[in-house]
């Protein structure tokens, strides 16, 4: 297997045990056993089992960002981004389901200068959310006493996605995007949005 290969291979395997039993109650054993391999051999393709929780959480903050940052900056009406916005967000989490719940759940045992960067690109996201609310008010498409508890319930809410969320269940991703954000535009707009 290829090297890069083998590195995926490791990402994935470290991503499932992460997720299903913790980071801090995962051990470099459980892992390379998982990649069909010997501890010592692990080591030539990682340095540190945090070098692998902070990949598996940058990353999937890279992928939050990327999915949005072209929504946001679209000149969609806010009804037309927030829909495409709660699909692309849902599309993350559950084309990533354990490196989601690695991300959502694990990030915080990361070492005090790879948290922080984390934390940064968490927050860049919720300011793109922020303005895209934002912009949402400013053309009378919601109506929100209070932008920040809105973007916190938005972002609660789809984030715990990942703790029901199945590849095997009767929604798709889409299905549950569209019913999210019909409830929140239930919530948010100006009575006007017409029913899908």
């Amino acid at each position: 297997m290829p090297r890069i290969g083998r590195r995926e291979r490791i990402l994935e395997k470290s991503s499932q045990l992460f997720s299903k039993q913790g980071y801090h109650a995962t051990t470099i054993r459980d892992i390379s056993e998982a990649c069909g391999m010997l501890s010592g051999s692990l080591y030539a393709h990682i340095q540190s089992k945090e070098d692998l929780l902070f990949e598996i959480t940058d990353r999937g903050a890279e992928l939050f960002l990327q999915s949005l940052r072209p929504i946001v900056d679209s000149r969609a009406d806010p009804v037309d981004k927030l829909r495409r916005a709660m699909i692309a967000h849902i599309r993350v989490i559950t084309d990533n389901l354990e490196a989601a719940t690695v991300f959502f759940h694990e990030w915080k045992s990361l070492a005090s200068e790879r948290r922080r960067i984390i934390q940064q690109k968490r927050d860049r996201y919720e300011r793109m959310w922020a303005r895209l609310l934002s912009e949402g008010v400013e053309s009378g498409a919601f109506r929100i006493v209070d932008e920040k508890f809105a973007r916190l319930l938005i972002l609660s809410a789809a984030n715990g996605l990942y703790q029901w969320y199945r590849r095997s269940g009767d929604l798709t991703p889409e299905q549950v995007a569209d019913r999210f954000t019909e409830i929140l535009l239930s919530g948010l707009s100006d009575g006007k949005e017409e029913k899908r």
